[in-house]
């Protein structure tokens, strides 16, 4: 009776079913060297993954050694191996070919220095060896399957049975497969987050602030799901879940892009009409002095151009100060729709307001720099970013990156924007994206139209949009717990 026949087609497809089932990439690669090591009852094995000249330890496991196989693998701090023809692992891969060897030091056929120097490294002695070399459908080199030290049912070192050889080859085509799958996912999500670097680098060279507003907002979310795993907290977020998580944290403002800069970085409210104003009423200011020449003999005539002459310095002064970032009281904003009516000369003598309906309406925005047109642009920038998004494939656990991206200005209450979606509409990926996005703002420190308030302050305005419906008080409460946001200098 053959030694493989315990290996029926049943326990082969049982564990191919098993290994199919798993989605965990490291773990798919230990339980197929556990499952080889098992095949051949032998006390060591390696999973090799090729990279450029080199072979990289990624699954390591010593039975002898006492240590649970995912600990070695995590712990395993071993240089790559050269693809040259000292190390038996190289050998498989440069030849294409399996190798089965009773003592490495005693070969006659290979010059196998490099096990040396790695049982030398590990304090072990390698005697018999069974590799079989990974490729993928172009038959290049992927990998290695390495087996180490066959023993008989004493624990005495014997060589590789020939039998076990197809068995063996089998799981390492399995693991080809998915060492082939996982680097072509890993391309892909490379090539992803290429793109998205590209986006970042965009919004950066149009607004250096929105950018690292970005930055920050990614940070803050690593950290606090970091956090909520070693914690242990219930909200936690899959794993498969956090790659496409921060990825619609890198992209939710891209959206940016299409707004125009005079509107997104506007410093104060009246931004490039400040300097037309200036020109319109220094002309005013000399029009005026000039008529008071015209009729120095005219007392009364002289008093009155004096008199709209300081009247016209003193509009500016007012308009000047209330140019700035800040709150604008009522009885302010009355003063300078007064001003707005002062007639004032222009160069060819014809009178005119001093300022046009759109200046006074930039020049009483209430708080903040942008008026009512202004902000519904900017607030434009999420249906910008779902549409842009929109048009791009994101499938698997990638799927949701355009909505999540799309609805971080959405309120649980139904307040929000661009959607008006409540509280059974907005996901937890979103809630969180939404408080992570205002804490920045309101503590981002290179915003040019308002200063930055400190974490509390900015906290007691997440708590009162909490109170208002807005903000999910579950996540908003552990995200101030995680302290995540702390020290913002070490983010």
């Amino acid at each position: 009776m053959s030694k493989t026949d315990g290996y029926t087609l049943d326990r082969l497809v049982g564990i191919a079913l098993d290994l199919s089932a798993e989605k965990d990439f490291d773990n798919l690669m230990q339980k197929i060297l556990l499952e080889a090591m098992e095949i051949c009852r032998c006390d060591g094995g390696t999973v090799y993954v090729k990279e450029g000249e080199f072979l990289k330890f990624h699954t390591v496991y010593t039975k002898s050694k006492g240590i649970p196989a995912a600990e070695q693998s995590r712990n395993a701090d071993l240089p790559p191996v050269p693809l040259v023809r000292t190390h038996v692992c190289a050998c498989s891969a440069i030849d294409k070919k399996k190798i089965n060897i009773a003592d490495v030091y005693s070969s006659s056929e290979y010059d196998f220095r490099g096990a040396q120097k790695y049982d030398a490294i590990n304090g072990y002695r390698t005697a018999s060896m069974l590799v079989i070399p990974m490729c993928d459908e172009r038959d290049d080199i992927i990998g290695v399957l390495q087996l180490i030290n066959a023993l008989d049912e004493d624990g005495e070192i014997i060589p590789f049975d020939e039998e076990y050889e197809q068995l063996v080859s089998a799981l390492a085509s399995l693991a080809a497969v998915s060492l082939n799958n996982h680097k072509l996912t890993q391309e892909i999500t490379d090539m992803l987050h290429s793109f998205v670097m590209v986006m970042v680098d965009a919004i950066e060279a149009r607004s250096s602030y929105n950018a690292e507003h970005t930055r920050s907002m990614v940070r803050y979310a690593a950290r606090f799901m970091r956090w909520l795993d070693d914690t242990g907290n219930e909200w936690r977020i899959p794993g498969e879940e956090k790659d496409p998580f921060l990825m619609s944290v890198w992209l939710h403002d891209i959206g940016k892009l299409i707004v125009p800069l005079e509107v997104l970085d506007k410093p104060d409210r009246l931004a490039a009409k400040r300097q037309d104003i200036k020109s319109r009423i220094e002309i005013g200011c000399l029009m005026e002095r000039i008529r008071g020449l015209e009729h120095a003999d005219d007392a009364d005539a002289v008093r009155d151009c004096t008199e709209r002459e300081k009247e016209l310095k003193e509009a500016w002064e007012l308009i000047d100060s209330s140019n700035t970032p800040g709150y604008l009281d009522d009885k302010r904003i009355e003063d300078l729709k007064k001003c707005a009516l002062i007639m004032c000369p222009d160069a060819d003598g014809q009178e005119r307001p001093l300022l046009s309906d759109e200046e006074l309406d930039a020049i009483t925005v209430q708080k903040g720099t942008l008026t009512a047109d202004e902000r519904k642009q900017v607030e434009k920038h999420v249906v910008y970013t779902s549409r842009m998004l929109s048009q791009m494939e994101f499938k698997g656990a990638y799927r949701q990156v355009p909505f999540w991206a799309g609805a971080h200005h959405e309120f649980l209450n139904g307040t929000g924007y661009p959607g008006g979606l409540n509280e059974a509409d907005i996901p937890k990926e979103v809630r969180l994206l939404t408080i992570i996005d205002i804490y920045d703002a309101l503590t981002a420190e290179d915003r040019p139209y308002k200063h930055p308030m400190p974490p509390e302050k900015a906290f007691a305005v997440l708590e009162s949009m909490r109170d208002e419906g807005k903000l999910d008080g579950d996540i908003l409460e552990l995200f101030k717990e995680s302290r995540v946001w702390y020290n913002k200098d070490k983010l």
